[in-house]
């Protein structure tokens, strides 16, 4: 295990008018942040600066870098990846922003394709205005399931002791129940079940499964899917040992907090899981993207136009994705080393002693 590494960690700036570099600045305003990361701005310094000046973040300062290579562990770093003529104007939404978030995403990417930083995480942007024939997507979280030839992936999001996943995500309501099949729902258990195992360090991780319908069904009264796709699907994933149960009725399962005795929640849909857990955690939560070849993180919030540069946006969310972002890393080096080099084996003999039978082969050797 690479116990004394530093780790590097890419942001992206997301949309350049929201609150983006006012929640970074906030993050690595406390020194204490460099003893665990080395940090990379994947955006525009003139932007940097832009918000600065309107923060009154005076003792702030950014260290211009061409590449991660040349990155100081003590600053906050920035690769310019925009047009020094972009224009920042705070609180819109525009096509020149939506440019601006894309081209770090991109830029961001490709680092971490290369090994440049270790972990991602991606600061807020706006789902309208980034699209364009280079990203015809809802989100980062499909965007990077096609750069890493990722098919079975699960937007997740997180805190300490709230783990919900949902089977249909950046999907239009009128098309959510299609999406509830046994191949979708299992798919999605299994890519949950084993992040909770390498990701977050748990041994037989427990899961509850929501129903689609109010009440769950109500034994066929509201809807069928629960009776002839949900529940024999946790069947089949129970058969996997895959420790998963439900379905749970939505509403009830989170006003009675029955949340707290699993590891992880599987929704259905997105606003089925996010609402509550919003909700419940809305400044500290976070979006882990499980299932892919590479760690990324992001803040549970959005851009928040309304506020931005107005000093009024709370860093908590995106501190606790830098966070994650670390210790997700350092669980999957150590689940690594754990495969590399797994505990001796032990039999117990007919005088109910120990015998190591995995060390040393069958034979003498000399």
């Amino acid at each position: 295990m690479k116990k004394n590494k530093k780790i590097v960690v890419g942001i992206t700036h997301g949309d350049i008018n929201g609150i983006g570099y006012e929640v970074i600045m906030k993050t690595f305003a406390d020194a204490r942040m460099f003893e665990l990361c080395t940090p990379i701005i994947y955006g525009s310094p003139k932007v940097a600066a832009y918000h600065k000046k309107v923060l009154e973040f005076n003792d702030f300062a950014f260290n211009q870098i061409r590449t991660p290579r040349e990155a100081d562990q003590r600053k906050v770093n920035i690769v310019n990846c925009s047009d020094d003529n972009i224009r920042v104007e705070l609180g819109k939404n525009t096509d020149e922003a939506g440019e601006a978030a894309y081209l770090a995403l991109e830029q961001s990417v490709k680092d971490l394709k290369l090994g440049l930083i270790d972990v991602l995480v991606t600061a807020p942007l706006n789902k309208e205005n980034i699209q364009s024939e280079k990203f015809n997507f809802p989100g980062h979280t499909e965007f990077l399931a096609r750069e890493f030839e990722s098919n079975n992936y699960l937007m997740l999001l997180i805190t300490e002791n709230l783990k919900v996943g949902v089977v249909a995500g950046h999907v239009p309501v009128n098309q959510i129940a299609t999406e509830i099949t046994e191949k979708n729902i299992l798919s999605k258990l299994r890519v949950l079940n084993q992040s909770l195992k390498v990701d977050f360090g748990k041994t037989n991780p427990r899961i509850a499964v929501l129903g689609l319908n109010p009440h769950a069904g109500d034994n066929g009264v509201i809807g069928n899917e629960e009776i002839e796709i949900i529940r024999p699907t946790i069947e089949k994933a129970n058969k996997e040992g895959i420790t998963a149960l439900g379905p749970f009725p939505a509403d009830g399962f989170f006003g009675s907090g029955n949340y707290v005795k699993f590891d992880a929640i599987l929704a259905m849909y997105h606003d089925q899981g996010l609402a509550p857990f919003k909700a419940l955690t809305f400044d500290s939560g976070v979006n882990f993207t499980a299932g892919l070849p590479i760690i990324r993180t992001s803040p549970g919030h959005g851009t928040a136009f309304e506020i931005a540069g107005q000093n009024k946006a709370s860093e908590e969310s995106l501190r606790q994705a830098v966070y994650f972002a670390i210790d997700i890393y350092r669980n999957k080096d150590r689940h690594e080393e754990a495969a590399k080099n797994p505990l001796p084996k032990y039999e117990v003999n007919s005088h109910g002693e120990s015998e190591d039978v995995n060390l040393m082969g069958s034979g003498d050797e000399s």
